[in-house]
């Protein structure tokens, strides 16, 4: 009985989790599939006088270590200066206004259409920012871009043109990774994003699938911004609860795989574990919010509406994760290895759940992009183990999703060319992470000692997760504690040196910047 106990659950959840796994399975089918429908319509060279009015709008808040560079290249983009304006929406609280607006009056004095717009609340937060600034801007277009990203110079000219058709309402490029090499977790995260772009988005906008809006690196028209119901502060991601509605109304979104817009990823752990709670919670807000008009939509295709399902529940997966992991250790005991079930229930289900549909989605990611298969091979077991380590406190962002609170943005620190932008923690000691990594220790001793061979290295896993993410958020905190104690006097490190703006986009409307992840030397501004 205590068997079926154990083992029911544990089989329940682990079936669920491979269920998701092989749902990335199919998303290469359908790239596969649908791979004639993905090269895009080539630039048109459209006389100046009849390219469409942009507006530019830069959503800031406390950005000092960043927004410089942000400014100088959008005033490089190569477009009419009488055919798009700047909008610098800034909801900054410290000394950064005044940098910004500065940096405002210098674009105007070099003849750029720029306006600055300070709110004196943050009322919505990005969203509220992105709809106030809508009501003065003069663009029928209106691309958005973050602090942290470097869009190219070419980006407005190569992706308007889609505009022509009447029914597109949004395009969305690729993001690339300024820093990808800087550290385990950097490449961590641009092989996860790798797989959203290069897999994921591809496949959906080639098999007709609603896809979203990413935030930044994109255009919309300003008509279906509006058709949709504008920007709402409901959910925390509101670029994916717009993407869903403007679909739902009517508009189709273009994906630009080919032109890639580079941006800065987290490099510390508190940072990105900020980003991700405030991805998985919005998205579970935004799926309690619009799932359910999905579904009920009879007239959208069945897939449309089934593949809508696994776009807003992924984050699901993080509380099965933790229930697998603490169900881990009481199954490799109840469970013999010498049963013939063991190997149906926990080892064969560990090895092809966790890896096979996992290696195949980034190996397509990575070889889409002309990099190595072994590459993603490499960083697979790490991605499992951070994605691991993050699920308890991803599983608080699933149940705060599941809540009817908005909650407070939170936004990514970026460091740009200084030092700067810790996310401020509360508590030193992560507790809980901590005794997970103690469970999956445990774990991995009891599947050697019960021959359990197979179920060992996947607990090993855990146990590589659950103590990177506890050790690497206690160190950090720590940091951040004694830095906050040190006098004023004390010097610090110089930081790393970050490209200048000049040095990453050159003034000639053919290059491709070195540092854009997956360049290639056909591309013209496009990878």
């Amino acid at each position: 009985m205590t068997t079926y106990l154990i083992a029911v659950p544990y089989l329940t959840v682990l079936l669920v989790l491979v269920f998701y796994g092989l749902h990335r399975s199919h998303l290469v089918w359908q790239l596969w599939q649908h791979r004639e429908a993905l090269p895009p319509a080539p630039p048109r060279n459209v006389p100046d006088a009849d390219l469409p009015f942009v507006t530019v709008q830069l959503p800031l808040f406390n950005e000092p270590d960043v927004l410089e560079r942000l400014l100088d290249t959008v005033a490089q983009i190569d477009y009419p200066r009488d055919r798009f304006e700047i909008q610098v929406l800034d909801d900054s609280t410290d000394d950064s206004r005044e940098l910004a607006r500065r940096k405002t009056d210098e674009l105007k004095r070099r003849g750029i259409d720029a306006v600055y717009i300070h709110r004196v609340d943050r009322v919505g937060y990005k969203a509220g920012a992105l709809d106030n600034g809508l009501k003065v801007a003069k663009g029928q277009l209106i691309a958005i871009f973050d602090a942290d990203f470097v869009p190219q110079r070419s980006f407005l000219r190569t992706v308007v043109h889609h505009f022509a058709d009447p029914t597109v309402g949004c395009v969305q490029a690729r993001w690339g990774h300024l820093n990808r090499e800087s550290s385990i977790l950097t490449r961590v995260q641009a092989l996860m994003l790798d797989g959203h772009h290069m897999v994921e988005n591809r496949a959906r906008f080639a098999a007709g699938r609603f896809f979203n809006f990413s935030g930044t690196g994109g255009i919309w028209r300003r008509e279906a911004i509006n058709a949709a119901g504008g920007w709402q502060h409901d959910t925390l991601t509101e670029d994916l609860d717009l993407s869903y509605r403007a679909q739902l109304a009517g508009w189709r979104f273009v994906y630009r795989e080919d032109h890639v817009t580079p941006a800065e990823l987290p490099e510390e752990m508190e940072a990105f574990r900020a980003q991700q709670f405030r991805w998985a919670k919005g998205t579970v807000q935004t799926a309690r919010k619009l799932l359910g008009r999905v579904w009920a939509r009879k007239d959208l295709p069945f897939g449309v509406r089934l593949e809508a399902v696994f776009h807003m529940t992924p984050h699901f997966a993080y509380p099965l994760m933790v229930m697998l992991a603490a169900l881990l250790l009481p199954m490799l005991l109840v469970m013999p290895a010498s049963d013939p079930m063991a190997l149906v229930l926990v080892d064969i289900p560990l090895m092809i759940g966790s890896t096979g549909s996992l290696a195949t989605f980034y190996i397509v990611a990575e070889r889409s992009q002309g990099r190595s298969a072994w590459g993603a091979l490499r960083r697979l077991p790490w991605l499992l183990a951070i994605g691991s380590g993050m699920a308890p406190w991803l599983t608080r962002a699933v149940w705060e999703g599941l809540q009817a609170e908005t909650g407070e943005f939170v936004r990514t620190p970026k460091k740009g060319a200084k030092a700067g932008g810790r996310y401020k923690a509360k508590t030193i000691v992560p507790v809980f992470e901590i005794v997970m990594t103690l469970e999956s220790v445990a774990s991995v001793v009891a599947a050697v000692a019960t021959r359990h061979y197979i179920a060992a290295p996947f607990a090993m896993l855990f146990v590589m997760g659950f103590g990177y993410v506890s050790l690497t958020v206690m160190r950090e905190r720590m940091g951040s504690a004694a830095t906050k104690e040190l006098p004023r006097s004390t010097s610090l490190p110089a930081p790393a040196r970050v490209l200048s703006v000049r040095e990453a986009v050159d003034s000639d409307p053919g290059f491709v910047p070195p540092f854009i992840e997956g360049a290639r030397a056909t591309d013209s501004l496009s990878v």
